[in-house]
């Protein structure tokens, strides 16, 4: 008896102080659903975040700067494509099993075949947000129409299922294919609808196991430690993998996130801006994005006075003009250090040259003259064989003013001609020319020498 009275105290005074949290505004409804929760070892919902669509528009670091503001080891989950009885109603059990929420992005032509699907998400405590109507995959090259109509279609099928309740539709939306642009992008925004990217997928969309899609999913968590879980709640891998997802999320310290809407009643929870970074930038981390340009204040253009030539400097050139008609003294020099030469000191101090300086010694003398001699006779074959002379013939020619040489060969060039054979000689050695010269400065007497080098001599 008295331990039934005592339960009765706990569970009353538990209602007084929900109560009492609802009335101040510090506990909303989604928070009071998760707080009831069956199963003592759930993973369960840590907190209730509201957020505002018109401060923070876009989010999703997949896409977007900025994400949601979470802190370490905190996840959102969140589901698209749904709902699809046949595998919406198994995630919606194994949530309800963990005690955690999420948040439902769904297509309005599934919401209109299935409008007790949405009522069902709703019922349990999870945000729904919408997915378009049909699920372009091409919304990033539509023009603004086709937006409208997909954006606005999605949402009345959605809010038809609700019986109308805009209280229970979050102004939450997710691109299908994650495919962006800056047409549907601003038309959301215009209405005040927040557009939702992700900071890691599961990849459960693909054809891979459920084991894949499990490992996928940690292991993103685990590299970001933080951030928005992409799932779809039509996949049957999804359904299998999401009970190990939870498990492990539960066993590694993580803690699952409700996103709600700002409304009137419900104020958006207080943050710092550098909250919706996934990484905020400190002093020592650079920030990739621009400072914004402040907000000057300019004076009106009518105050400002009207602009005269005597402003724009264009008769400058006239100060000169002027100096010389008026006989202004202008300074001689410039007004820098003029530059000093050095001295060179005087010629008569300079050495004499000596008179060997520019004599030729006698070997270089008959080198210099023998290759003057072996270029001659170069040029002169060269001149021959240009004139069709045979360049036996001309060698002939050239050593016949030699009697040595014409006497050695003559024999040899009369065998030649009597048997009709053509005459081959090999022409005098590189240096022979040079020994002939030297031979011939040798005999030159200290007459000749003399007389060679301008000076008179007597008989």
């Amino acid at each position: 008896m008295i331990a039934n009275v005592l339960v009765m105290i706990r569970k009353r005074s538990r209602t007084v102080v929900r109560a009492a949290l609802l009335g101040c505004g510090l506990m909303t409804p989604y928070a009071a659903l998760a707080a009831d929760c069956p199963n003592p070892n759930a993973l369960g919902t840590s907190r209730t975040l509201v957020v505002d669509p018109k401060e923070h528009p876009r989010i999703g670091t997949m896409q977007y700067p900025e994400t949601l503001p979470l802190a370490d080891h905190e996840v959102v989950l969140t589901f698209d494509d749904g709902p699809l009885p046949k595998y919406s109603n198994q995630v919606l059990a194994i949530l309800a099993s963990q005690c955690v929420k999420a948040t439902f992005f769904t297509i309005g032509s599934q919401a209109r075949f299935n409008p007790e699907g949405v009522r069902k998400l709703i019922a349990a405590g999870h945000t729904v947000g919408t997915h378009s109507q049909n699920h372009p995959l091409t919304m990033n090259k539509m023009p603004l129409e086709k937006v409208r109509q997909e954006v606005d279609d999605g949402i009345a099928s959605t809010l038809a299922a609700l019986n109308g309740d805009k209280s229970k539709l979050a102004p939450f939306f997710r691109i299908p294919g994650l495919m962006r642009a800056e047409i549907p992008e601003a038309y959301l925004a215009s209405q005040g609808i927040q557009v939702w990217s992700a900071d890691f997928p599961a990849d459960d969309w693909r054809h891979i196991s459920p084991q894949r899609v499990y490992d996928l999913a940690i292991q993103r968590i685990e590299a970001k430690r933080k951030g928005i879980l992409l799932l779809h709640d039509i996949q049957p891998r999804t359904v299998a993998a999401l009970p190990r997802i939870l498990n492990t999320l539960k066993e590694r310290g993580y803690r699952i996130v409700h996103v709600v809407p700002a409304t009137p009643d419900r104020p958006a929870t207080p943050t710092q801006p550098q909250q919706w970074y996934l990484h905020p930038p400190t002093e020592t981390v650079a920030t990739t994005r621009w400072p914004k340009i402040p907000n000057f204040v300019f004076t009106a253009t009518r105050a400002l006075p009207a602009p005269v030539l005597a402003d724009m400097d264009w008769r400058d050139a006239d100060i000169l003009d002027h100096a010389q008609r008026t006989r202004v003294a202008m300074p001689v020099r410039t007004l820098w250090p003029q530059p000093q030469l050095a001295r060179f000191a005087s010629v008569s101090t300079l050495p004499v040259p000596a008179s060997d300086v520019f004599r030729v010694p006698e070997a270089l003398d008959l080198t210099l003259l023998a290759a003057r001699s072996t270029a001659n006779r170069r040029l002169a074959q060269r001149a021959a064989v240009g004139a069709g002379v045979p360049r036996a013939q001309a060698f002939s020619a050239r050593q016949a003013g030699h009697p040595k040489h014409a006497a050695h060969q003559a024999p040899a060039a009369a065998h030649g001609r009597a048997h009709g054979a053509p005459l081959h000689v090999a022409p005098p050695a590189a240096d022979n020319a040079s020994v002939h010269v030297a031979n011939n400065l040798k005999k030159r007497t200290p007459r000749a020498e003399a007389a060679a080098a301008g000076k008179r001599v007597p008989d």
